[in-house]
């Protein structure tokens, strides 16, 4: 049975570490002054931004392993479940952590704007990769966040100042991920040429007969990306979705299948449809005609 922390409360975290809790809801540590430190399972119930000049090796988000940079920025959120079992070892870390209870946000701007925050995904599983000169500004800033904390007693006026903190942070960090969307565009085409070469060998191949029709999902981790990273960098280079370009490939292949002589029937095995009607919904969707409207036209 894993041993499992359950972050219900920021502070727990805080705790573990031996590191100062400064406010009932948000947890600021600067590993640096609590190094050496031990890894932990972590159930969490709060949202973290973990910033470290290097992570520990071997870290998971859920089931994922997880892709991390030195001088990068990892999210988490609620509900989700990352880190590593204690192995024993002292790790010296350098960097930040700060942890933030839903109830520091509720029925705020901020408890809003989280959902346009895809790096807090489970789905995203790599670090954001910060600039030196990101990572000054960034520590700048936590450094005064915690100048505050240690100055004032909680009230909302402090309140008000460690959201105006918060949302400054996470613009950084939406920045950071728009910035690496950015760099992978300027490697569209080759990323676009893989994508349909991975389609062309998944039925050169025969593998609809064993798994089904390929899945955004299937073709992301065949690239070495997350599924949601990849649905991002797609729609973002060529304004349309993975899912689409996907079900375009099959429609065409199956329009050549028709043309061939095949019956909807024989295509949709083919190409790896359960049942047939689902081929000519597809078909519909696609192309606006039926398989008989398309071959009579």
């Amino acid at each position: 049975m894993k041993k499992i922390l359950n972050l219900d409360n920021p502070n727990v975290y805080a705790r573990l570490l031996g590191a100062p809790e400064l406010h009932p809801l948000l947890s600021l540590i600067h590993y640096d002054e609590v190094s050496p430190v031990h890894t932990s399972l972590n159930n969490y119930g709060v949202y973290g931004l973990f910033i470290q000049r290097e992570f520990p090796k071997n870290l998971s988000y859920g089931v994922t392993p997880l892709e991390l940079s030195d001088g990068s920025i990892l999210a988490v959120a609620p509900g989700q479940l990352g880190g590593a079992e204690d192995d024993g070892q002292d790790l010296w870390l350098s960097g930040w952590a700060v942890l933030w209870s839903p109830e520091l946000i509720h029925n705020t701007d901020l408890e809003v704007r989280m959902r346009d925050f895809p790096f807090f995904s489970y789905f995203y599983t790599e670090s954001l990769r910060m600039e030196p000169a990101e990572w000054q500004h960034i520590t700048q800033m936590l450094s005064q966040m915690r100048q505050e904390l240690e100055t004032n007693d909680d009230s909302q006026v402090l309140r008000y100042v460690l959201l105006g903190y918060l949302r400054l942070l996470l613009e950084y960090c939406n920045r950071i991920y728009q910035r690496q969307l950015s760099e992978e565009k300027k490697g569209t085409t080759d990323i676009l040429k893989r994508f349909h070469a991975l389609l062309e060998k998944y039925y050169f191949e025969g593998r609809q007969h064993r798994l089904g029709l390929p899945t955004v999902s299937y073709c992301a981790s065949e690239m070495a990306y997350s599924p949601h990273y990849f649905g991002d960098l797609f729609r973002k280079a060529t304004g349309s979705t993975a899912i689409s370009y996907i079900h375009t490939y099959i429609i065409n292949l199956g329009k050549s299948l028709l043309m061939q002589g095949r019956n909807v029937s024989e295509a949709a095995r083919m190409l790896g449809f359960e049942f047939p009607h689902h081929f000519t919904r597809l078909f519909k969707k696609t192309t606006g005609l039926t398989p008989s409207e398309f071959l009579g036209k």
